[in-house]
């Protein structure tokens, strides 16, 4: 208590800040340096997947930490992997949507058809939001179906539609508007593409439905890929000539989307073919009695004695009908859409270089020899018909520098071996800043603390050493102490000035040795004085 006393109360309060501050501060590092590292476990999840998945972990007891307002959750690194095949065994993350494990839990027996019904309706929702969620630059997804039912006493069914709403970083390309309405068209029994709309989280509409939009799409991707494949034939082709990185080729395709059926008859009146023939005789004969009608003429027997009479009149008639089937040729010929009606290309290339006396590159100009025949080559690669209207230009042209790329070295050996991660060198730096801080701290704060600490207990016990009153031989000892301290002190600084008087004395010798040598010679010569 004497001791404390002695401090006085500015010393002691400042000695106990420090104190404080260095167990904090020391406490801190600790346990930044003990706590796990961690890493992400779920992303863009959803706040009822973000509480389930809380939930869990408080129950197991594992450290987390939530960022972005829940939707990133980190956990330790060496238990991710772990967690993930946990959480998916219990079903988690549900992706914010109610599936088929809708059913998994129901009493079938109790049930309405009614309420069967509507968990079917939200159980296919909900798996067609997981699905388009899986599709690259979609966050977020939902799908309202309608299943209408057909009427009593009606012929006719009402087709099914849909509607999507869908939250995108960036924007969806036509292709992948196009993939989810035939992937949800193709779940549902019954809907057409046409029927599905699609809207984004900005209420932009991407897909409106309508049969114009869809012939549309189709043509886009149809020109698109024909453009593309094209112009990478030419590229490939004009880059083995010049060199890859030195040709630049832009295509640009008319297409006619209109769809033509054509119908014609054609009749050959050489090719016949007999298909009836029907021939038809006649023939007849007249006898003459001289106008006689007698009762012995027209009596049955009578006639028979009688002599047979020559005819006086005969005549016979021939008719012959022949039918003829003639050959006809009906075709009928239907022109899809998506006609070439005329392709344009535009080929730029670079020109040659070559290294002059003093190893500098060189630009020089392609022939146009060389370029006609390049365009040649264009022309046979693009299937060129001058009818049509084709058009190919090639120039030559020098290309810009680009800007120079820093190269990466990468390290070999023992070093390319280790893989450190981004965390893992932040880990490694904060170790590193953590120990220096540590170690200012230390030299800066701790030492000169200690040593002022223990200077003042030496002088305390010095002064009041338990002795009640000092003598005079006491006194003079301490002052025959000091005064040989500070003796000691002048010592320790007189010897410092010679030692560095002898070491510049060192160094002038050694830069001018003639010099030292005569001047060595010259001390020798000179007289001694008593």
């Amino acid at each position: 208590m004497d001791f404390l006393k002695g401090l006085g109360a500015a010393r002691l309060t400042a000695m106990i800040a420090v104190t404080a501050a260095l167990i904090g501060f020391f406490g801190f590092v600790i346990m930044r340096v003990t706590a796990p590292q961690l890493t992400t476990l779920f992303t863009d999840l959803t706040m009822d997947d973000s509480s389930s998945i809380i939930k869990d972990l408080e129950r197991q007891g594992i450290p987390f930490e939530i960022r972005n307002e829940g939707s990133v959750i980190l956990v330790p690194k060496d238990k991710v992997t772990r967690l993930r095949m946990k959480l998916a065994e219990g079903g988690l993350p549900k992706g914010g949507g109610v599936g088929y494990e809708i059913f998994d839990k129901s009493d079938a027996l109790g049930t309405t058809s009614f309420v069967q019904n509507i968990n079917h309706l939200r159980a296919l929702e909900g798996e067609l939001a997981r699905t388009i969620r899986a599709i690259d630059r979609v966050q977020a997804a939902r799908v309202h179906l309608v299943l209408p039912e057909r009427p009593l006493f009606s012929r006719e069914t009402p087709e099914p539609s849909a509607s999507i709403v869908v939250r995108v970083r960036g924007a969806l390309e036509a292709n992948q508007i196009r993939a989810i309405r035939h992937l949800v068209a193709s779940a549902v029994n019954g809907l057409k593409p046409q029927r599905v709309s699609i809207v984004d989280e900005a209420g932009q509409l991407l897909a409106d439905g309508t049969q114009t939009d869809i012939d549309q799409q189709v043509g886009d991707e149809r020109r698109n890929s024909f453009e593309k494949r094209m112009r990478k034939q030419v590229e490939d082709i004009v880059s083995s000539v010049v060199g890859a990185g030195r040709a630049r080729v832009q295509l640009s395709a008319d297409f006619d989307f209109n769809r033509i059926t054509q119908t014609s008859d054609r009749y050959d009146p050489e090719g016949r073919v007999l298909r009836s023939s029907q021939t038809r005789e006649e023939q007849s004969a007249t006898n003459e009695n001289n106008g006689q009608v007698t009762v012995n003429n027209e009596l049955p027997g009578n006639q028979q004695n009688q002599p047979p009479q020559q005819p006086r009149d005969q005549s016979k008639k021939t008719e012959e009908t022949n039918n003829y089937e003639i050959s006809r040729t009906t075709k009928t010929e239907v022109t899809e859409a998506g006609r070439v009606n005329r392709i344009s290309v535009a080929v730029l290339v670079d020109g040659a270089y070559s290294k002059n006396e003093k190893g500098e590159l060189v630009y020089k100009e392609r022939s146009k020899d060389e370029l006609d025949r390049i365009a040649a080559l264009v022309r046979s690669a693009i299937g060129f018909d001058q009818k049509r209207g084709d058009q190919v230009e090639v120039v030559n042209l020098k290309f810009a520098d680009a800007p120079a790329v820093p190269q990466i070295n990468e390290p070999t050996g023992f070093l390319g071996m280790i893989h450190f991660t981004k965390d893992d060198v932040m880990y490694v730096i904060e170790l590193a800043v953590m120990m220096l801080l540590g170690i200012v701290v230390v030299f800066m704060v701790v030492r000169p603390l200690v040593k002022k600490i223990i200077s003042t207990e030496e002088v305390a016990a010095a002064l009041s050493g338990g002795v009640p009153a000092l003598t005079d031989e006491t006194v003079q000892a301490a002052a025959h102490a000091q005064q040989t301290a500070n003796m000691i002190d002048v010592a320790q600084v007189q010897g410092q000035v010679h030692a560095q008087s002898v070491h510049r004395v060192g160094e002038l010798a050694d830069r001018n040795p003639g010099e030292a040598a005569a001047i060595i010679r010259q001390w020798l010569a000179e007289p001694q004085q008593n």
